[in-house]
């Protein structure tokens, strides 16, 4: 045998063996590892019982979303039960779409700062205003601080998703072992949360769009001034809140790409893969149970 060459491990892989055992040296796993039906995420069960949904609602003619999918849908749906049976994909977009959220958190803490300069600004000019000439209270600062707050929660919730700072209303919590809960999560993410959002964003498609001055019938106004159309606040100075309302949608969106990333993770905890789920890489935060 030639000094240097790679050795490989010839032993048969068994068909329950897990796939965190095998990785090699470089990250990677080895593709006989995931082949058979047992070897699917649990993530393309439920894709692949969507699309077959998809499939008779089209034959049915149903009037539902799920008989009326769009091609980039089907797609979608392909490239996700694709990934399903790749782990080594599947665990990289979870620990993309977490990278995100940290990102967004980042940018919710330093958001919190603003607030807080703005709402100072306030209380000085408040009180400031007797001793000087001139009114210099602007009412921009009020209503531009509310809008920062507003765009904190909308950029830090899919953190809270990922780090689980939620409260949980059942006192049996503290009880269930690890796999107990993330069965619940599971269950209750794909299909309670994860289709709210999915909704949500149907719904506020639209609405981002009218918010930054397209028409109700599709139309944007012409010219290239689009801000002189947004609509105005009504406290003091009038900011435009366009823009505020059209992060709603972005705010959903990471909230769901987040919820993604949980039930990816929720999904290889079930099925023992416990170093891909990446339970040590999410800060403990102490849980509240109420």
């Amino acid at each position: 045998m030639m000094s240097g060459a790679p050795v490989r491990n010839r032993h048969p892989l068994r068909w329950g063996t897990r796939v965190a055992e095998v990785v090699t040296t470089n990250g990677s796993v080895p593709d006989e590892v995931r082949t058979g039906w047992r070897r699917i995420h649990p993530l393309g069960w439920v894709l692949i019982a969507w699309a077959l949904g998809g499939v008779v609602g089209r034959l049915m003619g149903t009037s539902y979303l799920i008989g009326r999918m769009r091609w980039w849908m089907w797609v979608a749906n392909i490239v996700g039960i694709a990934l399903c049976v790749h782990y080594t994909w599947l665990h990289r977009l979870r620990v993309a779409i977490e990278a995100v959220s940290r990102v967004s958190r980042q940018i919710a803490w330093r958001l919190s700062w603003v607030v807080f300069l703005i709402s100072l600004f306030n209380v000085v000019t408040r009180y400031g205003n007797d001793y000087v000439s001139q009114d210099i209270l602007i009412g921009e600062a009020s209503s531009l601080a509310w809008m920062v707050f507003g765009l904190i929660f909308l950029l830090g919730v899919n953190y809270g998703v990922m780090v689980g700072v939620n409260p949980r209303v059942d006192f049996w919590w503290t009880h269930f072992d690890e796999k107990r809960k993330a069965w619940l999560d599971f269950v209750l993410h794909t299909t309670l949360l994860f289709p709210f959002t999915i909704m949500s964003i149907r719904i506020l498609w639209g609405y981002a769009g009218i918010s930054l001055g397209r028409k109700r019938s599709g139309v944007w106004p012409s010219g290239w001034k689009v801000w002189e159309t947004w609509e105005k606040s009504s406290d003091a100075g009038g900011l435009p809140v366009g823009p505020i309302k059209a992060m709603i949608l972005v705010g959903f969106v990471l909230w769901a790409s987040q919820v993604v990333a949980q039930v990816i993770k929720e999904g290889f905890i079930l099925i023992d893969e416990r170093e891909l789920a990446g339970l040590d890489e999410v800060p403990e935060i102490e849980l509240r149970v109420e």
